[in-house]
């Protein structure tokens, strides 16, 4: 009875208005079937993904930066950015679990993007505590987090596990790619490689099914490259003949006609079974950006798109100020409602510290308490990282410890420390 149940609440739920025009060639019961005796609740994966689609179906868009780490997050989400985006290509940069630096082409561990997941979760749960336990204000600190899962890092198996460690961390959303995984490369270099059509459809079901497995509306972010890709795995696909021209490289790819009727052709295919589609774009281009959007929207009304606002582009030299300033604007209008930077904690943080080393190599000590001054200034904006122990958490901890020693504790940190005795002033003054 449990069973026949589970299956017609989950049917019930696909029936709902969130999941329209989504297909999935399987049934409840095969999705029952594949779950276990033992449902596992995934909070903050689902609250995430609700949330994200809240956002995504209002009106304007969804700004979201990159972040590298569960500070920049923390950041991120009190200067008001409303949801995070998890890059793959920060990830292979600085951290992943290989503990070394690499390329965007998938060289690192797959469970990488899942482990930044979580330890970004944790950041922000950590800045609740710290919130809750000071009753400090009424920042919703949980915003959803959209990653990056690449082309699956493998086959459909791949991509089915992958996607429930996604939501094993917490993951909102979470995008694919129509790569060859073996040959996975940034969307802004060269030699990629795509797999057929349909076989990245099924990439799509595995990661639907992951989700449906696991009971989250997680976000399926469906992602071409087929703007700039010119190699293909196989011709066997119907749907990817017309671009076939004849020619064949020494490792047996089959060379294709990149361009944006590629792009819209496979994004028609992916539809279907994704939420959001992304096409990777090589400039800043409002008309190539209008033109996918109503090809996709004569087909399927109201799909929800997502731009990658690239740092790999140079703004100034593909558009002036004013269109740089209405460029986001301009994309929603078009129905592009995710729209981000994704290595912007890669650019910031090396800009940054950069910056101070140089003036710090050079001037001493100034070049330091001209950043300190700077983090002063902002805290009538709500910047709060100048006190970086409380930052942390050691007022939580101090918290800990005086409920477990019933108020009499002698060790509490941030009594007699530099921080309660300095920074709490110069906040005032600032």
């Amino acid at each position: 009875m449990e069973r026949e149940q589970a299956i017609r609440q989950l049917e019930a739920g696909w029936a709902r208005e969130r999941f329209d025009g989504i297909e999935r060639p399987y049934s409840a019961s095969e999705v029952v079937r594949l779950r276990g005796s033992f449902p596992i609740e995934h909070t903050l994966a689902a609250r995430g993904a609700a949330r994200l689609w809240e956002l995504l179906s209002a009106e304007g868009h969804v700004k979201a930066l990159g972040a590298l780490t569960g500070n920049q997050a923390v950041q991120m989400v009190k200067a008001g950015l409303r949801a995070i985006y998890l890059s793959g290509w920060q990830v292979a940069g600085d951290a992943n679990l290989g503990e070394t630096t690499y390329p965007d082409q998938s060289l690192y561990p797959a469970n990488s993007v899942p482990s930044v997941v979580r330890r970004i979760n944790n950041a922000l749960l950590r800045a609740d505590q710290i919130q809750w336990a000071e009753d400090g204000g009424d920042i919703d600190w949980l915003v959803p987090i959209v990653a990056d899962a690449e082309a699956g890092f493998g086959g459909v198996l791949n991509a089915f596990e992958l996607m429930k460690s996604m939501i094993g961390a917490g993951a909102s959303g979470v995008h694919f790619e129509d790569q060859l995984a073996a040959e996975k490369k940034c969307g802004h270099l060269g030699g990629k490689v795509l797999v057929p059509t349909r076989q990245f459809v099924r990439t799509l079901v595995a990661a639907r099914l992951a989700a449906d497995v696991c009971g989250t509306p997680t976000v399926l972010i469906a992602r071409t490259d087929a703007l700039s890709a010119s190699l293909l795995t196989s011709d066997i696909d119907p749907l990817d003949r017309p671009f076939v021209t004849g020619a064949r490289t020494n490792e047996g790819f089959h060379v294709v006609r990149d361009g944006l009727e590629a792009a819209i052709a496979r994004s028609l295919a992916y539809a279907p079974y994704a939420d959001v589609l992304w096409f990777e774009t090589s400039a800043p281009d409002l008309d190539q950006a209008r033109t996918f959007a109503e090809a996709i929207h004569a087909r399927f009304p109201g799909k929800i798109l997502a731009y990658n606002c690239s740092p790999s582009f140079n703004w100034r030299r593909n558009l002036d100020d004013s269109s740089i300033a209405s460029f986001q604007d301009e994309l929603a209008r078009s129905g592009y409602r995710f729209q981000f930077i994704t290595l912007a904690g890669f650019h910031a943080l090396n800009a940054s510290m950069f910056e101070l080393a140089q003036g710090y190599a050079s001037e001493g000590m100034p070049a330091y308490v001209d950043l300190q001054d700077r983090e002063f200034a902002l805290a009538e904006h709500g910047y709060t990282a100048a006190r970086h122990q409380h930052e942390v958490g050691a007022s939580y901890f101090d918290l800990v410890a005086t409920t477990i020693s019933g108020g009499e504790s002698s060790t509490l940190a941030l009594v007699g420390s530099t921080e309660s005795d300095q920074f709490v002033a110069a906040r005032e003054v600032a």
